[in-house]
């Protein structure tokens, strides 16, 4: 996927006929941008080799879009970027900076050809580091002069498409330890990671799972490689799961703030990790790993399987299953309650509750926010491998409409019928929400849900408001996390030709939700207004078993 810059990038003459035309080839099928002089060329470049353009509103949801689609399709972030002439470097040239240099920091691969006819395999390379070990972004840089250059062709140096990544296997001996350390485990935890969902693993570890009788977690990305209703889920009793279990398997999973590290309180401190990870420095990170199985995530559990000839299998009556399941229906009860209150405003959980009743057990679930996108997480089950998108590891927000447009593009391309779900905090939304327009353009059926609460983390109503603008300067006076109270999102969207809808209560809920999905033509935008002192249910965790509330997504 490549995502163009607006930054001094043209890429007429020879770029577009061998950069862009390199890329086609090597199976890049979408480009995200912001066009402008003098890059227009370069997306028509791009429509003419065969490669679809999609314009956004902003340079950032263009990024975030473009790496929808590489974790979606395989084929990671190539960002192509225009800087200055490099006969005018160090002279204060227009947007002069050192953007290789930049780059470097943030991606798998950074450079600049040297020349026009280095282009080719520039490109090559780029493309190739981004799929090869663990995936990730690559930038190219093209100065200004080099924009409208000719060259010999004769004298260009033209190299093949790369191949598919190879595929790599772990030690055979650490194969067997991992074996002999989960046959003996009393409390044992399977975690499933977005790795394994990029890595197309679905197969092997539902096999696995089912086979051994193992208790699964998947992170927030790993949704739905097995499904969230699966018997062997233990999502509803993730923080006992995390405490008690004595081995732990990772599968592309990371010991990071997701994971709370690995550490106690949140794990016992003499937790025994089996981690499998394309990446040799992500091993033993945090937590030393008892066995470190260092390959493909498929692969590895392919040779897990192989290994347990005597197809060993954890009992489902054990005291470990008896008490996850204790306090997976304790957790449920909970929920349940808060789900079917009747009280307006609707709290998170209700309004969830609705949601969840009519939503296609396919759709895509993207999802951003604070207490949003936590709740939703719980809430919203995926049953479908790659069919959840979030702010992820980074916490990023801005990312649901990049994400969605770029859902919708691929759904829409590939002609599945399945629907796009954009679930957003009000704040969320803000970040990135005149991308609706994209979606209006193009005419993607985009469902966006705002849940809005008036604020971050919570808000005030209008009533409270109406009397703190009495007070004085609302600078000095409103609190930081307040947005203004019922704000008219779904307007925005209306204001583009897709369908908005205000709901306040839950018969409205369901109603608007119905006529969206029933509209295949036309992006459509709920503003769910609710409690704006609704909260997340109250959790208790750690040793000392105290009472908190749990934030864990930064905005």
């Amino acid at each position: 996927m490549i995502k163009a810059n607006q930054t001094k990038l043209n890429c007429l003459n020879f770029y577009t006929r061998c950069g862009i035309k390199g890329s086609k080839r090597s199976n890049v099928e979408y480009m995200f941008g912001i066009v402008g002089v003098p890059i227009i060329e370069v997306a028509m470049a791009a429509q003419a080799a065969g490669i679809k353009y999609v314009g956004m509103r902003n340079e950032q949801a263009a990024c975030y879009a473009a790496s929808a689609i590489g974790y979606l399709t395989g084929r990671p972030v190539i960002v192509i970027g225009g800087s200055s002439d490099q006969n005018q470097e160090t002279t204060g040239a227009f947007q002069e900076f050192p953007q290789v240099e930049a780059c470097r920091l943030y991606s798998k691969f950074s450079a600049r050809p040297s020349s026009l006819a280095m282009i080719p395999a520039v490109v090559e390379k780029a493309i190739r580091s981004s799929i090869y070990g663990r995936p990730g972004a690559c930038y190219i840089d093209i100065s200004g002069d080099m924009v409208n250059a000719r060259v010999d062709r004769d004298s260009v140096r033209f190299v093949c498409c790369c191949p598919p990544p190879p595929v790599s296997l772990a030690s055979s001996t650490e194969i067997y330890v991992a074996v002999r350390v989960l046959k003996q485990a009393q409390k044992p935890l399977i975690i499933i990671g977005k790795g394994a969902a990029y890595g197309r693993a679905e197969k092997e570890i539902k096999e696995l799972v089912e086979l051994s009788g193992l208790p699964f977690l998947p992170t927030p990305m790993g949704k739905g490689v097995l499904p969230d209703d699966h018997p062997n889920c233990v999502s509803a009793a993730r923080s006992k799961a995390l405490l008690q279990a004595d081995v732990v398997v990772l599968l592309g999973a990371r010991l990071n703030w997701i994971l709370h590290f690995g550490f106690p309180p949140r794990f016992s401190p003499h937790v025994k990790v089996i981690q499998v990870d394309l990446c040799a420095e992500e091993l033993s990170n945090n937590v030393r790993a008892a066995a470190a199985l260092l390959g493909d995530v498929r692969a590895v559990v392919g040779q897990v399987l192989t290994t347990q000839s005597d197809r060993w299998r954890y009992p489902s009556d054990t005291e470990w299953w008896v008490k996850l399941r204790e306090k997976m229906a304790s957790n449920a009860q909970i929920s349940k309650a808060l789900a079917l209150s009747t009280a307006l405003p609707m709290n998170y959980y209700t309004a969830f509750h609705h949601i969840a009743e009519l939503l296609p057990k396919d759709c895509i679930i993207v999802s951003e926010g604070a207490n949003t996108m936590d709740i939703g997480r719980t809430m919203l089950l995926n049953r479908y491998p790659r069919h959840r998108l979030d702010a992820g590891t980074f916490g990023t927000m801005g990312v649901g409409p990049g994400f969605a447009v770029a859902a919708a593009v691929l759904e829409k391309a590939q002609q599945t019928g399945k629907r796009v779900v954009c679930v957003e905090g009000d704040s969320a939304f803000g970040f990135s929400g005149m991308e609706v327009e994209t979606m209006c353009r193009y005419k993607l059926p985009v469902i966006i849900i705002v849940i809005n609460n008036n604020g971050i983390y919570s808000g005030v109503d209008a009533a409270t408001w109406k009397e703190m603008e009495k007070m004085g300067d609302m600078t000095t006076i409103a609190p930081p996390v307040t947005l203004l109270p019922e704000a008219r999102y779904e307007q925005v969207m209306s204001a583009f030709g897709g369908r908005g809808y205000l709901v306040r209560t839950a018969e409205e809920l369901r109603s608007a939700l119905q006529q969206s999905l029933r509209d295949t033509d036309n992006p459509s935008l709920l503003n769910v207004l609710i409690d704006p002192a609704s909260d997340r249910k109250q959790q208790v965790t750690g040793c000392n078993q105290h009472t908190h509330k749990l934030h864990v997504t930064s905005i």
